[in-house]
């Protein structure tokens, strides 16, 4: 047994050192790949752009590496930060120092808060860099470019930051217990601290005692002495104010501790009460006792008597100083009534509404379906842009017209030229010359602004000899289109500064465009609807398009069951008869009024605060609300609707852009004839924004613009906006009509709705006179609950009996004929509802009795 007992103690650290070596192995293995990691990671974000490139060629010795750890380095940097996460990969290195450690036994972190935290900046650091540098670079890598790039296309820009600012103030919150009750626990044990400060520094009722008995006692070694003095003190280390009347100017006051000192008259008698009095503040004879106000309040040292001293009558009080008083806040109390908990019980059960769940898996087009034309950057001529400046020069001076500055800015197809003109030169006397400036340039469309809108400058365009192709791709493709955040964005091509222009159609509100044939306009109106196709969902966005030439937006076919709008009865979307026209205008007032009484209920002013409510689900559906898609109305060739129809297409065309706007429906009208009998004053007067290629004549620039300019144009594109301030002078992005068909083919091979969106069924004058006669045994099961809820609200709506009974437009639409047929309701009113011919239940009641007989 002895034996034993001496071999236990001589193995055991033998083992023990056999067991420590290999997790002295293990944790220097991953703490010395930690370090390998971070330098190559730091050496890789040095010169990443060479290393990734070299990054597949570990084999080849004739490449040499620049990282501190050569191609392996290289490796490692590609695959952990561009390829991966970017600069989180350091989290990565971080980890296996911290695994390290704790097998080698050294708690130098607490290991599943440090990997918490870890895992989520490894999850939200890369997204937060990418969302940072927009996908340049490789601090967010692959994995944050994909993710943020995934966001920003569902929720946008301002949704995507949003998302990171919450994730951020959710970790602080997590992290710091920054809940309110924690906030409020930390609050309140605050105040109990110094509450119990302030109250330890108060004395007892006993010390103010106490502080009067030795107060008295002073007072009469003064008298006796007749000291010149009243020396104060406090045991219990609190002030006590003592009073002393004096005949005119009060002298320093001075005490031991710190304490005022009060000088004392002999020729006055001072008395003391026990109680609290007060005393006269003006010299007089004493005929009153006089009294010592004592306070064992702390006093503020001040610099004279008056100060010192509260010298007013008071009047005796009870004391005070034994209540307990408290002060407690009311909490505020959010009261939401009914509806907003209901819609918050919803939202938390089933989440926001999602109008694109119909079409999830729709995909909105790529940027290649566009065609690349290659290089668009403006090339400069310098002997071009000299010489042009001569000739300019030289012809105003010939005229008498001297120039103080003059420069170039250089656009895709025109160059302005901004002069400054000497003092005393009018402005009229330039604008006299654009046909001689013309002349001398030996150039087409020379347009003078004078002066220039915001600049003490008179601009004078030019149109380059080698213009420069503005192709849609390239507009579509920018960051600025990308990243808008317009409700119906529309890029229409570059400016004379070679800036992309863009404008949002749900506040121009409506589009009135004019050229004349081969100028662009057909090609504008591609553009306009390519950028809103490239923006918009299927669930977000309509087209009701009007074609008289039959061929201009036949192409747009293809997307029928996803973006356009048509009649019930109409088999083609794209309407080309100029009768379905009306009707179809028609429909879409019915539309806007039933739009209008959906944001009346709903109290909203507008459709995106309308969405925005039904969205959160405080809207109830039974009751007829639905999301309502923005609706854009295309008009090809609006003069050849007007001299077919007439009043009958201009009138609702005006209502629509009186009144449209709020409810979401967008109006784009193009024609080639922009003459007063066409554009008429009514229709310009709701049409503020205008675009205009190259007209005829002056007049029809005029017409168009109220101002000349778009007959000095030169066509191919070139074109003026006006937005209701200003005209500026663009160069519209180029779309060929291949473009076109592989844009409408990839939008109609997706999956797509059961039909075109139906808009309210109208029907016009002549065919309500030719209402069938009644037949009670085809009547509707909903006949006679339909007619109660006509008579009962004396309103003969179609809108009203959807619903009321929950019913589609058209059953809806056949019970109202039934009712018309029967006598119960009158003739189609157009926009108004029918007259109600019975007026009471009583006598609908004995009126449903004799047709059941």
């Amino acid at each position: 047994m002895d034996k034993k007992t001496q071999k236990k103690p001589t193995e055991s650290p033998e083992k023990g050192r056999i067991l420590s070596k290999p997790r002295i192995f293990f944790g220097l293995t991953f703490i010395l790949l930690s370090a390998v990691l971070a330098f190559s990671f730091v050496s890789y974000l040095m010169n990443w752009k060479a290393d990734q490139s070299q990054a597949g060629t570990m084999l080849d010795k004739s490449i040499k590496s620049s990282n501190i750890f050569g191609k392996v380095g290289d490796w490692l940097g590609n695959i952990f930060i561009f390829e991966s996460i970017g600069i989180a990969s350091f989290i990565i290195a971080f980890l296996l120092l911290v695994v390290g450690t704790l097998i080698l036994k050294k708690k130098i972190f607490k290991p599943w808060k440090t990997i918490g935290h870890s895992l989520f900046f490894i999850c939200w650091l890369p997204i937060f860099m990418g969302a940072l540098t927009k996908g340049q670079g490789v601090l967010g890598g692959v994995y944050g470019y994909q993710i943020m790039d995934y966001l920003n296309s569902i929720i946008g820009a301002v949704g995507l930051w949003t998302v990171l600012a919450a994730s951020i103030l959710l970790y602080f919150i997590l992290e710091f217990n920054l809940r309110p009750s924690s906030i409020k626990a930390k609050l309140d044990k605050i105040n109990e601290n110094t509450i119990g400060k302030v109250k330890s520094m108060m004395p007892d009722s006993n010390d103010d005692f106490e502080a009067d008995e030795e107060l008295r006692e002073e007072a009469e070694e003064a008298e006796e002495e007749t000291a010149s003095r009243v020396t104060v003190s406090d045991t219990t280390n609190h002030t006590v104010n003592s009073l002393i009347n004096t005949k005119k100017e009060p002298e320093p006051v001075s005490a031991p501790k710190g304490f005022p000192e009060v000088p004392v008259s002999n020729e006055i008698e001072t008395i003391t009460t026990p109680n609290h009095t007060s005393f006269d503040a003006e010299p007089k004879e004493v005929s009153q006792p006089v009294s010592l106000n004592l306070s064992t309040k702390p006093v503020v040292p001040v610099s004279s008597p008056e100060e010192a001293f509260d010298i007013r009558p008071s009047t005796p009080s009870p004391a005070q100083d034994n209540i307990k008083f408290n002060v407690e806040v009311a909490p505020v109390i959010d009261i939401l009534d009914d509806s907003d908990k209901k819609s918050q019980e919803l939202v938390e059960k089933h989440g926001l509404y999602d109008h694109k769940l119909d079409l999830a898996n729709f995909q909105m087009p790529p940027v290649e379906l566009l065609k690349d034309y290659g290089n668009e950057e403006i090339s400069i001529n310098k002997e071009e842009l000299e010489e042009n400046k001569n000739k300019i020069v030289g012809l105003l001076k010939n005229f008498n017209v001297g120039i103080a500055e003059i420069k170039a800015t250089i656009g895709p197809t025109v160059t302005l030229y901004e002069i400054v003109p000497e003092a005393g030169i009018r402005v009229a006397a330039i604008k006299k010359l654009q046909d001689d400036i013309a002349l001398n340039l030996s150039a087409l469309g020379i347009r003078i602004i004078a002066p220039m809108p915001g600049k003490g400058t008179i601009g004078i365009e030019v149109p380059r000899k080698n213009p420069t192709m503005v192709s849609m791709r390239s507009v579509i493709a920018s960051q600025k289109f990308q990243n808008t955040d317009m409700d119906l964005p529309v890029v229409f091509g570059k400016t004379i500064s070679n800036e992309i222009f863009m404008a949002d159609l749900s506040k121009m509100p409506h589009l009135l465009m004019a050229g004349a044939t081969g100028q662009g306009k057909s090609v504008g109106i591609n553009a306009i609807l390519t950028s809103l196709l490239y923006k918009k969902h299927p669930s977000e966005l309509k087209f009701v398009m009007v074609d008289p030439k039959k061929v201009e937006l036949s192409l747009y076919s293809k997307i029928e069951r996803h973006y356009l709008a048509k009649l019930p009865d109409a088999e083609e979307a794209i309407i080309t008869d100029t009768n379905k026209v009306i009707n179809t205008l028609n429909s879409l007032c019915i539309e806007m009024d039933t739009r209008y009484d959906l944001l009346k209920n709903a109290f909203c002013k507008n459709l995106k605060e309308y969405n925005k409510k039904f969205t959160e689900r405080k809207l109830n559906p039974e009751n007829g609300h639905r999301y309502l898609p923005y609706i854009v109305l295309v008009v090809d060739e609006f003069a050849d609707l007007i001299m077919t129809a007439g009043k009958e297409v201009e009138l609702p065309i005006a209502r629509l852009a009186q009144l449209a706007r709020a409810v979401g429906i967008h109006l784009i009208v193009a024609t080639q004839r922009p003459s007063v009998n066409v554009i008429t004053g009514m229709i310009k007067a709701n049409f503020p924004a205008r675009a205009a290629f190259r007209v005829i004549s002056s007049v029809d620039s005029r017409t168009i613009l109220d101002s000349p300019g778009a007959d000095q144009l030169i066509g191919k594109g070139d074109m003026l906006y006006f937005n209701g301030n200003e005209i500026l002078r663009l160069q519209c992005a180029f779309v060929d009509t291949p473009e076109v068909e592989r844009l409408a083919e990839f939008i109609g091979e997706q999956k797509g709705y059961a039909s075109a969106l139906l808009l309210p069924e109208y029907v016009s004058e002549d065919s309500t006179s030719s209402v069938g006669t009644f037949d009670p045994n085809e009547k509707d099961a909903l006949f006679e609950e339909a007619a109660r809820i006509i008579v009962s609200t004396q309103q003969g709506s179609t809108s009203m009996l959807q619903r009321q009974l929950k019913l589609g437009y058209n059953r809806a639409g056949r019970i109202m004929d039934q009712l018309e047929a029967s006598g119960i309701v009158g003739g189609f009113n157009g926009a108004k509802a029918r007259e109600v011919l019975i007026s009471d239940l009583h006598s609908l009641e004995q009126f449903l009795e004799d047709l059941r007989n």
